[in-house]
């Protein structure tokens, strides 16, 4: 065999081996390769929140006109009473016990309880929803009090922007999140996944912790703060 031919033959194995061994899900750094791409998703993710909050904290210290008080501007008024940060909390216990739900359909995943891990991930799914609902009314009790992305009139007009692009994004992500869940749980139901194994169930659980973890940042620095 000619130098030519044995050339040709090493590109014609090196790069269709390549799409063959991605195609395949083969494992890299003994991990899937489905997961491998969810931490690198994951970790550009985190660079994207982390500026945001960086920035939110940039314009909190620098802007000059009064900041709202979050704890009197997310309150809401129950039989009389004035309670500060309700609604947030609920949203937190709610998407904090979703995380529960779903680290529970992981380990039933393993198990093989096929039945257990497709409702355990409808339920994370509509805790989800229901925190996207709960954000919706957050969302529309501030913009009847006036509060927009340019302009505020309880306080600092950078006030109005931070919120809307933080917690829109973050609610775009839980969105994202609770469609990815459904349509996992659905090829759960059906056995999608008996001979392939669990592997997915687990990398979608990755994405649902880190969007509830995202949330104990933006919980902090936004509303507590």
């Amino acid at each position: 065999m000619t130098a030519d031919s044995n050339s040709s033959s090493k590109t014609a194995g090196g790069w269709p081996s390549v799409v063959s061994d991605w195609s395949a899900d083969k494992e890299a750094f003994r991990m899937p390769w489905g997961k491998l791409m969810m931490w690198i998703f994951l970790l550009g993710d985190t660079f994207i929140f982390s500026i945001f909050l960086v920035g939110y904290m940039n314009v909190r210290m620098s802007t000059t006109a009064a900041w709202p008080n979050t704890s009197e501007v997310f309150a809401l008024t129950v039989a009389g009473q004035h309670i500060p940060l309700l609604l947030i909390a609920i949203m937190t216990f709610v998407l904090i016990t979703s995380s529960g739900t779903m680290a529970m359909a992981v380990n039933y995943a393993y198990r093989g309880a096929r039945k257990a891990t497709f409702w355990l991930m409808v339920i994370t799914a509509i805790l989800g929803a229901l925190f996207v609902a709960m954000q919706a009314f957050e969302w529309s009790k501030l913009i009847s009090d006036g509060v927009r992305p340019w302009g505020n009139p309880m306080g600092a007009a950078q006030f109005g922007a931070a919120f809307f692009m933080i917690t829109g994004f973050h609610g775009l992500h839980v969105s994202a999140g609770v469609i990815y869940l459904l349509v996992i749980a659905n090829r759960v139901r059906k056995g999608h996944y008996e001979q392939k194994g669990y592997d997915i169930v687990e990398i979608t659980g990755l994405y649902w912790h880190f969007v509830d973890l995202v949330w104990v940042f933006i919980f902090a620095f936004f509303y507590l703060w």
